[in-house]
């Protein structure tokens, strides 16, 4: 079923099913040549695709990685431009709430701003998903570029904001609280802002609690949430009836991948009964695995906070007999904060992530690793992440599929197991040794942010109450450097991970000089599960020039490789 919104274009092939096996047929062939666009080629916003249901040729591979839905085709908005441009734009006010007025921005009075040369953000502004580009590139898939725009949907009285917080711990949450508070008030002149307390049950199990800038003036310095956090709770109805009954019209959702899809969920209640609310999420997780953007807030400051452990690890390795130093650091699915601390601190000898597979036994694992780096250093320091090794564990010992209350399969303990198998292994070599296990995951999780993600949190909340403001409803995130809103569908739908046929685990093992442990199989399917993960829902049902332009932009890095 075709969104209402988003119109076929006037020149769209009847014999569709044929254009699609010509479209399939392309996708084989990056260095296709340029299409010429026509002689007089309307702008990108006037050209749109249709999306259907059956817009979705890789919706089994989607499937593997996330939980992308049919149902979300009534929800994409693309359009299209001049050599191969596409635009994955947001959902706003218009696309359902008709005759809406608007309202001079206030910004434009304001005296902060008015040193800045140029005050808003033109509405054709867009960031590429992919830079890095050849001379016959296809321009690519685009999103929305954020910030404050010239005419807004709401009065400064009219606003009644909430603010919820959802899921796991993370250096700066009290910091975008913060900012989100300041900026409604000191720049839109808002001061109606409600707390949602302890999760997305708090919306219908316990009362809002007002925030104004001076009750959040100091949260900053604090780690963890003044609102308090939890997991699951999500009931979209009771919820949305909360919403519309308390008169909510801005609503503002930090937390990581499972907390945006609630926040997808709310969207599209609220846009069935035709409300005029803005929902806004602000992406978190330490992990650092969501999708298209840059990188999350506390992911900075984890991978400093890491540092004071390997270095503790160190001083314990070096100051025993073939001492061993184990951290275990964050990182479930992705390992990212195991990498870049490893990189950061030098000390490491070998790391293990979720994405690299590995083995203990025989020539070349990594207990034989491990015994040749003590008979050469004397001493030697191991980081993991949490969700490495989980499938070697439930080959040695029973598991259960337990989940906690987000759907997270429950993990067993990888630095317990590996100090046990490590030990069995030197006392059956009649080897000395000695290993000190460190897990510092609650203390990283529970520090305020640093200076660096202090200033990120800002930003972030600063460009999700311009968008809120302007009507939008979105995810807002960094891509390439640059704020933008994103579409839920697209940081929901597939996770981000480490990539092992990348330059930087590359940088990686030659820091460590460890082994890879992956065989030509392991890489083969890691490209292979890197390109199936990284492929958004094509519509492919528009043009071939579409599905081109987002199958280069899937080919592309999504955090900053370099």
């Amino acid at each position: 079923m075709a969104s209402h919104i988003i119109l076929p274009p006037e020149d769209a092939d009847e014999n569709h099913h044929q254009e699609e096996e010509e479209e399939r047929e392309e996708l084989g062939h990056n260095d296709a040549p340029l299409e010429q666009p026509p002689k007089a080629a309307l702008p990108f916003s006037a050209t749109c695709v249709r999306i259907s249901r059956d817009s979705y040729p890789n919706l089994r591979a989607l499937r593997n990685a996330s939980s992308v839905s049919l149902a979300d085709a009534a929800y994409v908005k693309i359009s299209e431009g001049d050599y191969g441009y596409v635009l994955d734009d947001v959902p706003h006010f218009t696309d359902y709430v008709p005759d809406i007025p608007t309202y001079p921005n206030p910004l434009q009075d304001h005296p902060a701003y008015s040193t800045v040369k140029q005050y808003f953000v033109d509405e054709d502004d867009t960031v590429p998903q992919k830079v890095v580009v050849q001379k016959n590139s296809r321009r690519g898939v685009h999103f929305r570029r954020a910030g404050p725009r010239q005419r807004v949907y709401f009065g400064p009285d009219e606003v009644k904001a909430c603010i919820v917080t959802c899921g796991g711990l993370c250096p700066g949450l009290n910091t975008v609280i913060r900012e989100l508070v300041c900026g409604l008030s000191h720049m839109y002149n808002v001061n109606n802002i409600y707390g949602i307390q302890n999760g997305y049950k708090g919306f219908y199990s316990s009362n809002y609690l007002p925030l104004t800038p001076k009750s959040v003036n100091d949260i900053h310095k604090r780690g963890g949430t003044v609102l308090g956090t939890s997991r699951g709770g999500h009931d979209t109805k009771k919820i949305v009836d909360n919403i519309q009954d308390r008169g909510i019209n801005q609503v503002y959702i930090i937390g990581g991948d499972g907390t945006q899809k609630g926040a997808y969920e709310i969207f599209k209640e609220i846009r069935k009964r035709g409300l005029k609310v803005s929902v806004a999420g602000v992406p978190k997780t330490i992990d650092n695995d969501i999708a298209i953007i840059d990188k999350s807030f506390g992911f900075d400051t984890a991978v400093e906070e890491a540092q004071r452990a390997i270095d503790s690890a160190h001083v314990e390795a070096c100051s025993a007999e073939n001492g061993i130093g184990l951290v275990k650091l964050m990182g479930r699915y992705s390992g990212f904060i195991a990498m870049y601390a490893t990189l950061a601190s030098r000390d490491v000898d070998c790391c293990l992530i979720p994405e690299s597979p590995f083995y203990m036994d025989g020539e070349g694992g990594l207990l034989q690793y491990i015994e040749s780096r003590l008979k050469e250093n004397k001493h030697m320091v191991i980081v993991v992440a949490e969700g490495a090794g989980q499938d070697l564990i439930a080959k040695s010992i029973a598991t259960s599929d337990q989940q906690d209350a987000s759907g997270n399969k429950l993990l067993l303990d990888i630095g317990l197991w590996l100090t046990h198998k490590i030990k069995d292994y030197f006392k059956s070599k009649k080897m000395e040794m000695t290993i000190k296990y460190i897990d510092p995951t609650y203390m990283i999780r529970a520090i305020p942010s640093n200076a660096s993600d202090n200033v990120y949190c800002t930003l972030l909340a600063h460009s999700a109450i311009h968008g809120a403001m302007a009507g939008y409803s979105f995810t807002v995130g960094m891509v390439n450097g640059r704020h933008t809103f994103i579409p839920f569908y697209r940081v929901t739908s597939t996770r981000n991970k480490v990539k092992v046929t990348d330059r930087m685990w590359a940088r990686l093992l030659s820091s460590t000089n460890q082994p890879s442990f992956l065989s030509q199989k392991d890489i083969d399917e890691a490209s292979e599960a890197d390109r199936l993960a990284n492929r958004p829902p094509l519509p492919t049902g528009a043009s071939h020039r579409v599905a081109s332009s987002f199958e280069q932009s899937a080919s592309s890095t999504s955090n900053g490789e370099i």
